[in-house]
């Protein structure tokens, strides 16, 4: 079963993502809170899995709760909510360590498919505004950090597809490996890069212009 929490100051928009989370079989709803500091007590009392957590809330907004949150030992996977279809703020909170974000207004499928994505231990973006919302680090390109020089040419081409949003399988077909072997290259890649996951990745290429 995995745990989840809602965090959002609309209440009847927690009782709408509630109800469609209650009705899965291996979903829970373990808490809601209606702005950040209510969220950091209910993640110390019901220690949920996943928490979907609103940006801007009153008395301490999503990004004050989710950087106070990740720095906790063990802490939950945090999805982020807005209804911003380009919104730095979400890019703040994935670098801050979130695990992705979300439109308010996706479908309900995919809302559902986001939870258990990230409870898996991978990411979600809303794909409609990747790379709207990432564009904005090509803008003004950092210098692209020492460590980038460390991969090999092979983990480099393995980065860029990546960095395109491509999935394992879909890199492993194009690159004609298997998708361990995909696995292995993005583990080293991360590794060698400082990154958490592939929404860094993303991250990291947009903010350094190699996307």
């Amino acid at each position: 079963m995995i745990r989840v929490a809602l965090v959002d100051d609309q209440a009847l928009f927690r009782a709408g993502i509630r109800m469609l989370v209650a009705s899965q079989p291996d979903l829970e709803v373990v808490g809601e809170a209606g702005d950040g500091r209510e969220a950091l007590a209910l993640v110390a009392q019901a220690r949920p899995d996943v928490v979907l957590m609103d940006i801007r809330m009153p008395v301490m907004d999503g990004l004050a709760a989710t950087a106070e949150i990740l720095q906790q030992p063990d802490p939950p996977k945090i999805v982020m909510l807005t209804t911003f279809d380009l919104d730095e703020a979400a890019a703040r909170a994935i670098r801050q360590g979130a695990s992705g974000f979300l439109l308010k207004d996706a479908d309900p499928e995919f809302l559902l498919a986001a939870i258990r994505t990230v409870h898996a231990g991978s990411s979600v973006i809303a794909a409609a505004a990747t790379r709207d919302l990432f564009a904005h680090f090509a803008e003004a390109p950092q210098p692209v950090p020492a460590s980038y020089g460390d991969l090999t040419e092979r983990e480099r081409e393995i980065f860029a597809l990546a960095a395109r949003g491509l999935s394992n399988a879909e890199i492993a077909a194009r690159e004609f490996l298997s998708e361990a072997t995909v696995k292995t290259h993005i583990s080293r890649i991360l590794t060698k890069l400082a990154l958490r996951d592939r929404v860094q990745l993303v991250v990291f290429a947009f903010e350094h212009g190699l996307a």
